[in-house]
């Protein structure tokens, strides 16, 4: 098993759109007006509209309403990245370092959904994450 793409439900669909490509580097691919996807070497951030909910089951899920993920993604350097995107997004905390060996910065998209930008900065942790 492979987990390949994470999917967000969005109120505002151009502005989250915006906001991952601007964070991402990457530009989006627009499969309906209703569904974009960013797709990354390592994944694909699916962003779609709250009107695709009803596609699955009406209510399964709501923009604006998550308080448990995190998408994180490995950078090369987090201090570069945090310079770059600190006057574009909403900061939820600066450069620092992690127990378990790594430099994270932390904002938040349109929507609220926490994302992490982390490079492994000890020998174990790149070594961890050697194989992804």
């Amino acid at each position: 098993m492979k987990l390949v793409s994470t999917r967000l439900v969005a109120s505002d669909i151009e502005s989250m759109v915006a906001f991952y490509e601007l964070v991402t580097g990457y530009r989006a691919d627009w499969l309906a007006p209703v569904f974009a996807e960013i797709v990354t070497p390592g994944a694909v951030v699916a962003i779609g509209s709250a009107e695709t909910v009803a596609l699955f089951k009406e209510g399964s899920a709501e923009p604006r309403a998550n308080k448990t993920a995190i998408l994180e993604f490995m950078v090369s350097d987090v201090d570069a990245e945090f310079a770059r995107l600190k006057d574009h997004v909403e900061v939820v905390h600066e450069p620092k370092n992690l127990p378990w060996g790594n430099r994270t910065v932390q904002f938040s998209d349109p929507e609220g959904t926490r994302v992490a930008f982390y490079t492994p900065v000890t020998e174990a942790a790149r070594q961890r994450f050697s194989g992804r």
